[in-house]
């Protein structure tokens, strides 16, 4: 551990030893004879959140046919997790993708196999820009419903999506406080206030300012401050009016980490290396993000019965990054480049790097969105059988700009020559001109217009039969415009000299889901759900649908799962287990070969499935001793990979007019005699993983302790022999990430009862290992062990 301590952290450290500091949890306790006992207490998963928070879920988590795991702002205080990543990161069967992706630099999930990104809703509604959602200050709690999940979320929600739970002004009286300091200049202070006034008005008032470097690398650091006002009316009546606004304002240093290869010459980081090093430009790269989110959220009751809620929002992300990813020519000690295995070639001395790719790449993006939805929720009898019916309507525009440009230019728009780097002591400072040169510019609009019912279906005391629809209409274009890459006649380097044609998806998507729930018990179920999902070309904003794709209908997943759910120890602790499929029927592969397919366009062909157990425990054992684990296993396996004709002609795989080929079509760029891909897991999903994290309590000391595992991921599935593919049938060679194991633990301390400290340390033994894995390029090295000393004040 390496403690810089800054101006701030110095002023933090000073303020923990006032006495006017607190205890290690976030949210004040609904009344005051709870607050001693929750300063230092988790807040378990399973006993306080009862149900989901979008009123589609009408039934309490027990009694829902999915999985769902509820993660509380209080149990993100005791672990110290901070932002969306690391929450997720302790739960299993979720993986990142690295760096810059389709999307740009931000947060890529890849959830039981198959991505995520953009499946994340806010309260129940979409946020689909894809940037790194980097502190949690004003979250109540992040929910992670898994399986096909459309017919919920809307379009896409392969496997599963992400809905984040904001803190608003609520019906009770507290402050509570924070103030943070630690290894690595981490420093941070959190203010959360709630006012009750007359006439059933509440406001409250959420701050929070941070900073840290990346433990255990040399440049990375994270800044950032935000602010969430909001106000309810009419609490306690029958007509309710919430407004709440959020900013938050990041500069980062942006994370690429060390060159990774997987190979049969190379054995992941390359050897040699100092996982601190930085392999871009310090001094120039860059990340700074804008969030403006302003919410209104309208509720009445018109009986106890009937009641109508009704969200509207606008929400607006810059992000402006410029990076420097960690690729290029790499040449060890010993003379050979870990790409090839052969010696280095073009003069390249031993111990270098050679830059390439892009170096100095700025993304400047705004995505904007506008979204209603309006939920009405009945429950009514039909004979002898009661309904919780919902049925609700959702609208909503997106927008989407990029300008991407090249910072490492000379006056008159030309690259630079990028000089060579030391690679075992890289120097990461940018010394030569520095002028930003358009290269490429891209909008895009998505609207959605959708409407949905759920019933759920009460048969007596031990039956519920859940079902569900969604009917929406999804319509998107990406433009793209033309820039000069040289000087001409239409203007110098960087300027617009057109625009291609607008490429426009327009799909009708249906989605469902069933389930059937038996209670043996009150406190207990056993339950067979199905689901599908439905994903048009256009699924994100952000994404650009092409020639290929935009005409493509949409693809289409099921999930089907057989679990049970039980309440035990009085309702303390909760237990579930699951059995899942979740299948790919089709999705989207190339084409090229197909002569009756001479537009190229992309077919339906591809099918993937991910299947396994998910075994969860969270809740209270003993008054004293709470416990939150969950295990996923996952089996991944690609079931189709190539195009139907690619597959069943597999002559056409040869290159040129041939006896055996008459007309000189080519498989090749997508195919390995008959499909490289089938039989193969998925990449980025690990077979194993799991998580446990328990505290005691012990008079006024609370100790908590938490492992999370990590098992292997394969790399790469399509590596092809370099032999003839057609005459060489030699199973692809592929290459494996090695699980990891890293712990954490918490002391906290109950000073008064006010006031108390935490302390988290977190990669406890320093275990070194890499995540964000792109294979052949690079990798992220896990943040070594670092120190955080939280004090909370609470009144």
């Amino acid at each position: 551990m390496n403690f810089r301590p800054s101006p701030l952290t110095a002023a933090l450290l000073l303020a923990i030893t006032a006495p006017a500091m607190a205890a290690p949890t976030g949210d004040a306790p609904a009344d005051a004879a709870m607050q001693a006992k929750e300063l230092d207490t988790v807040e378990v998963h399973g006993e306080r959140v009862q149900k989901a928070s979008s009123p589609k879920y009408t039934e309490a988590l027990v009694d829902t046919p999915q999985t769902i795991t509820v993660v509380t702002s209080e149990v993100m205080a005791q672990q110290n997790l901070l932002g969306l990543r690391d929450v997720l990161s302790t739960l299993p069967g979720i993986t990142f993708g690295a760096g810059e992706g389709g999307g740009g630099y931000g947060d890529s999930i890849n959830l039981r196999g198959f991505t995520a990104s953009s499946d994340i809703t806010t309260d129940g509604v979409r946020d689909s820009a894809q940037y790194t959602r980097t502190d949690n200050f004003n979250l109540e709690s992040i929910e992670l419903i898994n399986g096909a999940n459309s017919a919920m979320s809307g379009a896409g929600s392969v496997g599963g999506n992400i809905n984040l739970v904001s803190k608003v002004a609520r019906g009770d009286d507290f402050n509570t406080f924070t103030a943070g300091a630690g290894t690595d200049g981490f420093a941070r202070a959190t203010a959360d206030s709630n006012f009750v006034l007359d006439s059933g008005v509440s406001v409250r008032l959420n701050a929070m300012a941070h900073q840290n470097d990346a433990p255990g690398r040399d440049y990375e650091e994270f800044k950032r401050w935000g602010f969430a006002p909001s106000v309810a009316f009419g609490l306690g009546s029958d007509t309710r009016l919430t407004l709440s606004y959020l900013h938050q304002h990041d500069e980062n240093l942006p994370q690429y980490g060390v060159p990774y290869y997987m190979n049969a010459f190379n054995n992941g980081p390359l050897p040699g290396l100092d996982p601190s090093n930085y392999y871009g430009y310090h001094n120039i790269d860059t990340q700074e993000i804008d969030v403006d989110m302003l919410t209104g959220a309208f509720e009445h009751d018109f009986s106890d019965r009937v009641g109508v809620r009704s969200v509207a929002r606008f929400q607006k992300v810059d992000q402006l990054s410029v990076v420097d990813a960690t690729q290029g020519t790499w040449c060890l000690a010993d003379g050979t480049n870990p790409a090839t295995g052969a010696t280095c070639t073009g003069g390249m001395p031993a111990g270098t790097y050679q830059p390439s790719g892009p170096r100095g790449y700025s993304r400047d993006t705004r995505n904007a969105i506008a979204i209603s939805q309006t939920d009405l929720t009945a429950r009514f009898d039909t004979g002898a059988v009661e309904h919780a019916l919902v049925a609700g309507v959702s609208f909503s525009r997106e927008s989407f700009d990029l300008d991407t440009g090249s910072v490492l230019r000379n006056p008159d728009g030309t690259a630079v020559v990028l000089p060579r780097m030391d690679l075992y002591n890289p120097d990461s400072t940018w010394n030569g001109p520095v002028n930003y040169v358009l290269t490429g510019r891209t909008a895009g609009t998505l609207t959605n217009q959708a409407v949905y019912v759920f019933d759920t279906l009460k048969f007596g005391e031990r039956v519920l039969l859940n079902l569900g629809a969604r009917y929406e209409h999804n319509e998107g274009d990406t433009t793209t415009w033309i820039v000069s890459t040289a000087a001409g006649p239409a203007g110098p380097i960087g300027t617009v000299t057109g625009r291609n044609p607008v490429l426009t998806n327009d799909d009708d998507l249906f989605s469902y889901r069933a389930g059937l729930v038996f209670k043996p018990a009150e406190n207990g179920s056993i339950y067979l759900s199905y689901a599908n999902a439905k994903t048009p070309s256009k699924a994100s904003v952000n994404g650009a649908c092409t020639v290929q794709t935009c005409e493509v209908d949409p693809e289409t997943a099921v999930n089907i799962e057989l679990g049970t759910k039980w309440d035990l120890l009085d309702n303390h602790l909760a237990v579930t287990a699951a059995l899942f499929r979740n299948e790919r029927q089709n999705y989207k592969v190339a084409d090229p070969a197909n002569p009756l397919n001479p537009s190229g366009e992309q077919q339906l062909d591809g099918k993937a499935r991910v299947q396994g157990v998910a075994l969860g425990v969270a809740g209270h054992i003993t008054d004293a001793w709470s416990v939150f684990a969950n295990y996923t296993y996952l089996d991944s396996e690609v079931l189709h990979g190539v195009s139907a004709y690619c597959a069943a002609n597999p002559n056409d795989h040869l290159v040129g007019t041939t006896p055996a080929n008459p007309d000189g079509v080519n498989c090749s760029n997508s195919t390995h005699f008959p499909d490289p891909l089938k039989g193969n897991p998925l990449t980025a999903t690990p077979e194993h993983s799991a998580n446990i994290w328990t505290t005691y309590q012990f008079g006024d000391w609370t100790f908590g302790y938490g492992v999370t595992y990590l098992g292997e991921i394969y790399l790469n599935n399509n590596v092809l022999p370099t032999a003839n593919p057609v005459t060489n049938t030699t199973p692809a060679v592929l290459y494996k990430s090695p699980g990891y194991v890293t712990h954490r633990a918490m002391v906290g301390y109950e000073v008064s009862e006010r006031l108390g400290l935490q302390l988290n340390i977190t990669n406890l033994t320093d275990k070194e290992y890499y995540t964000r894995i792109r294979n052949n390029g690079w990798a992220m090295p896990g943040d070594e062990r670092s120190a955080v000393l939280t004090a909370t004040y609470k009144f």
